[in-house]
């Protein structure tokens, strides 16, 4: 296991920066991908070109109907897709602490600032250097979820068009130099199928949990553009006049009867209300 220390301790950083299924998926590609693989598998497999064994004396024979039927070791073949789906988590890491620097330098900058400086604060941490997955954070944290989506269905259909789910016990070549159609014969064939199905389970699972992820973020993201349009329109409706005059109803809409009935009751008050006006003011005089 010393050979993962080094990834190990990359992929480590990572759970500060993600999100809740984001750790679930971390937590299974160490404890059932990366320690199953150095602690089981690679014993189970040992020296399997080795162990293989073919009906013929024919110098070669075996090696070619080896690398014919497992043109890669299913040891090397996992090994590849832990670091080809690690990846994108690696790129994003490296990322995400590049924003961290920014944003740090950043706050240097505002603890020096002058007061005719204006600077923007911080937008994707905290204090503590905890990243907020949100903007162009965000669009990385997806991008690499699609690119490890797509590497997992990768290597699942590669390993099943390579050499299947099933450890054959025996198989047939008629590769050369064989002299003729020679049978070859798998070392524990029934304990290194219990381990590629199980592999092939961890696949499907670390797939399942960055589909999950896709959903989780998207849902969240439009979720809470949702809570904030509502409460935007909430305060609309408790403070009428905040709103914009766009929603009234503009002059000369109406009906030009009603509007001219309307314009006439109104001089009609006017000349009453001056008249009640005068005739108090003679009566004073008097």
């Amino acid at each position: 296991m010393g050979d993962w220390g080094f990834l190990s301790t990359l992929l480590d950083k990572v759970q500060s920066h993600s999100t809740v299924i984001g750790k679930i998926w971390m937590s299974v590609l160490f404890i059932f991908r990366i320690l199953v693989l150095g602690a089981g598998a690679e014993s189970v497999w040992g020296d399997e070109q080795s162990n293989l064994v073919c009906n013929t004396l024919q110098p070669g024979c075996e090696n070619v109907c080896y690398d014919w039927k497992f043109p890669i070791s299913h040891i090397r073949f996992w090994v590849m897709q832990i670091i080809f789906v690690s990846t994108p988590t690696l790129l994003y890491l490296g990322h995400a602490i590049h924003v961290i620097h920014q944003e740090n330098k950043l706050r240097e900058r505002i603890k020096q600032q002058h007061s005719s400086q204006i600077l923007k604060s911080p937008k994707y941490t905290d204090e503590q250097g905890h990243v907020k997955i949100k903007g162009n954070l965000l669009g990385s944290y997806l991008t690499q979820l699609f690119f490890k989506i797509i590497l997992e269905l990768a290597f699942i259909i590669g390993q099943y068009y390579l050499y299947g789910f099933i450890m054959v016990p025996e198989f047939a070549c008629t590769k050369y130099p064989c002299p003729h159609t020679v049978e070859c014969f798998m070392s524990r064939p029934t304990e290194k199928t219990i381990f590629i199905i199980f592999m092939l389970a961890v696949a499907c699972v670390s797939l399942l949990l960055n589909v999950i992820e896709v959903f989780y973020l998207v849902c969240s993201k439009v979720g809470c553009r949702s809570r904030k349009r509502h409460m935007k329109n909430t305060t609309s409706a408790e403070n009428p006049a905040s709103l914009s005059s766009s929603w009234k109803p503009k002059l000369g809409t109406e009906d030009p009867l009603k509007q001219n009935k309307m314009n006439m009751e109104f001089e009609n008050h006017i000349k009453s209300t001056s008249g009640a006006k005068e005739d108090k003011q003679l009566l004073e005089d008097q």
